[in-house]
């Protein structure tokens, strides 16, 4: 009712604007004295001049737009409206006999398009004029915006149109020096980075906007290292990859991440050989519930795949993932969950005989360090006889592409996890040799917020007043963010020609304790002061640094920056397998399981982490 109204409301105001547009068209036209024939004329012709105008304004969708919310692209849809109408009022005139000077109906255009316009944005005008007179008064919180381009300037529009505001944007902080002393939609250009804290103390700011979704990396790394010394609260807009319709609202404003500040730049993928690797094939991933593996489902369902299956062990992962997928993602893809263990030969068999999975992704493994070093017979089983299992029958059932989900731990492995791993790439590699399928390893470091992230753990602890626990306060780790890596992987895997390890590239590796400090001052308090940080030393089979890259490895560079190639060592499958079946035969016997373990994976001894040390120590 209240739209019918509004459109009522402004029909009738049209209809008065119109005729009182070539009125004084007429007037100006005359100097004040009009002819009376061409006065008779408009009397003849006023109700059908009126129908025309307002018939093409309805065409033109005049009526459906919000006013209060008018910019750039109403005022132009108000001009060709204007233009049509008189356009068309001309020929009405020439065809009925009764037309009006030439100039009037050029004035009259000109007047229309001035009178609709400005009756359409004056309530715009008043709502700006009534909110910054409330600011005014109520005052509240004081906004400081990073970034002066397309973003921020949406961001400032979005966030005038507030009609209960209770902040004051104070101004934009931009690098660019041309945007400086200027303004964007009335809020001023202070200056650079460089007068962050100057402004924040003389304007006494009390929230800092990242508009920058834009920005590399390191950019937003060094201006958060500047805003971080100030005690407002940071907020930010999403990726560029995350606005999905190029608009920018308020309800997209989020607390600033960690993963903002430690995922690399946008990732560049080639798309048309990630859509012909995916398309229309029937893809397996193994582990399809966990962190890694779902983000691969989430993705390859936009490359249009036949069938997705989803493989896990634990079904409640693997169910949730599939409503997610099929509802919010409004997929068409055909989804199956498979709930199976990797360990169990003969039920992947039969997995393989039934669906005949084109590509497979062995996601599936245990990850978590210290628990492996408790449980060395639960690694072997997962890691090596699980992926072995898998890697068989894809070679068996003619699999055209095969990749391996590794990590850097498989590099010179202190620990278990570490060296199940290794070999599981030793796996991979070996059974390339005898096999049409085409396998590959992609090895990365750690994932932000996977399942056993350090990221959710510092997170509990900040929640419960700390302390937040550090190994040590050198050990450095290789951080990436679920999307990003996964989308690599992606990427790797169309690459793959048989038996690569892809390596990708981690960026710069980070303190852990530079870490838990940003994500203390992130969540709102003082490292040390509000939240203690606790040494608790490093746990068994951990390394203070992480490797992506063995010396023997060499590297090679590929198409993509962000993916290298390390070079496949020459392993004997049939060999290997016999090596596997001591492993299995010692599994009761955890000693004897990891003196087998270490003659099987020749980098793999509890030396390397004296090694490890001392390398650390000459690092430092």
């Amino acid at each position: 009712m209240k739209a019918f109204t509004r459109k009522l409301f402004l029909l009738i105001i049209d209809i008065i604007i119109v005729n009182f547009a070539i009125l004084l068209a007429l007037y100006f036209r005359f100097d004040g004295i009009i002819e009376h024939r061409f006065m008779i004329a408009y009397l003849k012709t006023a109700i059908s001049l009126t129908v025309i105008k307002i018939s093409i304004y309805m065409i033109m969708g005049l009526y459906n737009s919000l006013w209060s919310y008018a910019g750039i692209d109403e005022l132009i849809q108000i001009f060709y409206a204007t233009c049509l109408d008189s356009i068309f009022s001309f020929g009405f005139g020439i065809i009925s006999g009764n037309r009006l000077p030439r100039t009037v109906y050029f004035m009259g255009w000109i007047l229309t398009f001035l009178f609709l316009s400005g009756f359409r944005f004056s309530y715009r005008i008043l709502r700006r004029i009534r909110n910054k007179s409330f600011k005014t008064v109520k005052g509240g919180n004081r906004i400081l915006i990073i970034g002066a381009g397309e973003a921020g300037s949406l961001l400032i529009k979005e966030l005038k149109k507030n009609e209960e505001p209770d902040f004051v944007i104070v101004g934009v902080i931009d690098d660019n020096s041309r945007k400086h002393n200027a303004t964007i939609n009335g809020v001023p250009v202070l200056g650079d980075r460089s007068i962050i804290i100057d402004t924040v103390k003389r304007e006494r700011i009390d929230e800092i906007i990242f508009a920058i979704p834009s920005a590399a990396k390191n950019d937003m790394r060094e201006i958060f290292q500047i805003c971080k010394e100030t005690d407002c609260k940071l907020r930010t807009l999403p990726n560029l990859y995350q606005i999905v319709d190029g608009t920018i609202n308020i309800n997209q404003i989020r607390d600033v991440q960690i993963e903002d500040l430690l995922g690399r730049d946008q990732i560049s993928l080639e798309m048309q050989g990630i859509s012909g690797f995916l398309r229309d094939q029937t893809v397996l991933i193994t582990g399809g519930g966990g962190s890694i593996g779902s983000e691969l489902c989430r993705q390859i369902s936009k490359f249009s795949p036949k069938k997705i299956l989803i493989l896990d062990i634990y079904e409640n992962n693997a169910y949730e993932l599939y409503n997610e997928i099929k509802y919010t993602y409004e997929s068409d893809v055909e989804l199956e969950v498979i709930i199976a263990s990797v360990r169990d030969k003969h039920k992947i068999e039969e997995v393989f005989e039934k669906y005949r999975p084109t590509v497979v992704f062995h996601a599936a493994a245990h990850k978590h360090v210290p628990l492996m070093e408790q449980s060395p017979e639960e690694a072997i089983k997962n890691n090596v006889i699980g992926t072995l299992n898998v890697a068989q029958a894809a070679d068996q059932y003619k699999t055209e592409k095969f990749v391996l989900i590794s990590t850097d731990k498989a590099v010179n492995p202190t620990n278990v996890m570490g060296a199940s791993k290794r070999l599981a790439e030793m796996i991979v590699q070996s059974i390339q040799k005898i096999s049409r399928t085409e396998y590959a390893v992609v090895r990365f470091g750690n994932v932000l917020g996977s399942n056993g992230s350090v990221i959710p753990l510092f997170k509990k602890q900040i929640a419960h007043g700390g302390p937040v626990t550090v190994t040590d306060p050198d050990v450095t780790r290789y951080f990436m963010t679920i999307p990003e890596a996964v989308q690599l992987v992606i990427q790797a895997g169309s690459m793959a020609k048989g038996g690569e390890i892809f390596i990708l590239d981690m960026g710069e590796p980070v303190r852990i304790y530079d870490l838990a400090c940003d994500l203390i001052r992130l969540s709102g308090f003082e490292p040390e002061v509000d939240i203690k940080i606790e040494y608790i030393g490093l746990r068994p089979g951990e390394k203070l640094f992480e490797e992506l890259l063995m010396d023997e490895e060499g590297i090679e560079s590929t198409l993509h920056p962000q993916i290298f190639i390390g070079k496949a060592f020459d392993i004997d499958y049939y060999k290997l397998l016999e090596d596997i079946d001591k492993l299995k035969e010692n599994l009761n016997s955890p000693d004897r399981l990891i003196s087998q373990l270490m003659l099987i994976v020749p980098t793999f001894s509890n030396d390397n982490i004296e090694a490890a040390a001392t390398k650390d120590n000459r690092t430092h």
